[in-house]
């Protein structure tokens, strides 16, 4: 039996649970604010977002203004930064599991 799906399907699938795992947490609105704790992957957009939430890099990002959080993926950081910024545009800041895209980094995100 072959349990392969297209990626549009996993992708769904993956924001589904992030919102799942956020509702069980008690974060029916799980914002950026509320859910920066447990956050792999925080990033600061130079323009506000103008969705709330997205798949972006392979992992489901929630938004509120600026700020962009998300569990960690199986990406490089830098890739998924970049998945990002083709998303919302430029990335003023991006950091992972508490470490900073340093700014070389940063501008090959930005696709600089």
């Amino acid at each position: 039996m072959n349990l392969s799906f297209p990626r549009s399907t996993r992708l769904a699938a993956i924001a589904l649970a992030t919102a799942a795992t956020g509702m069980a947490m008690g974060l029916s609105t799980a914002t950026p604010v509320a859910a920066q704790g447990g956050a792999y992957y925080t990033a600061t957009l130079a323009n506000a977002a103008d969705e709330n939430r997205a798949v972006a890099g392979g992992v489901a990002w929630v938004c509120q203004g600026t700020t962009c959080v998300a569990n960690k993926g199986s990406s490089r950081p830098s890739r998924v930064c970049r998945g990002l910024a083709r998303e919302f545009g430029e990335i003023t800041a991006f950091t992972a599991n508490g470490e900073e895209l340093d700014e070389k980094d940063l501008a090959r995100c930005n696709g600089n």
